[in-house]
């Protein structure tokens, strides 16, 4: 499985249960990365898209359990540290400022079983500056 996630400067993902933030243009990025294949969201995560043609959203409760290899998981402070072993790849977008946060990326990817394999940065229609970084084993 592919995990995408947001994250602020201090690797923050939700406060009080709720996202930090979204952009437009970051989605749109998952839609195109994720074309062709499957984007495994869960009902909270599934609203972001309303609105979007993405055919590849497949909502269900349970979908880490339900991704496969090569598919796409978008996760919002879901558990992902029992599927760690599972992950191919993880795609992190940096909102580059910090939010309050009391759920946090739970994977180190500084650990030395990470390696940063592309960077991109790019004008969101909310933050000037987003910065994708694809991570690989």
């Amino acid at each position: 499985m592919i995990v995408i996630a947001f994250i602020d400067s201090r690797n923050g993902v939700a406060f009080n249960h709720r996202r930090q933030s979204q952009d437009r243009e970051a989605l749109q990025k998952i839609i195109g990365m994720t074309a062709g294949s499957v984007l495994w969201v869960n009902a909270y995560t599934a609203q972001l898209f309303a609105g979007y043609d993405a055919p590849q959203v497949q909502e269900d409760e349970h979908f880490l359990d339900k991704a496969g290899p090569g598919e796409f998981c978008l996760v919002e402070g879901a558990d992902i540290l029992p599927f760690s072993f599972f992950i191919e790849e993880i795609i992190l977008f940096n909102w580059n400022r910090a939010y309050p946060a009391d759920r946090h990326f739970p994977i180190d990817i500084h650990n030395g079983k990470w390696r940063c394999v592309s960077q991109e940065d790019f004008t969101g229609s909310s933050h000037e500056k987003i910065t994708m970084e694809v991570y690989g084993r």
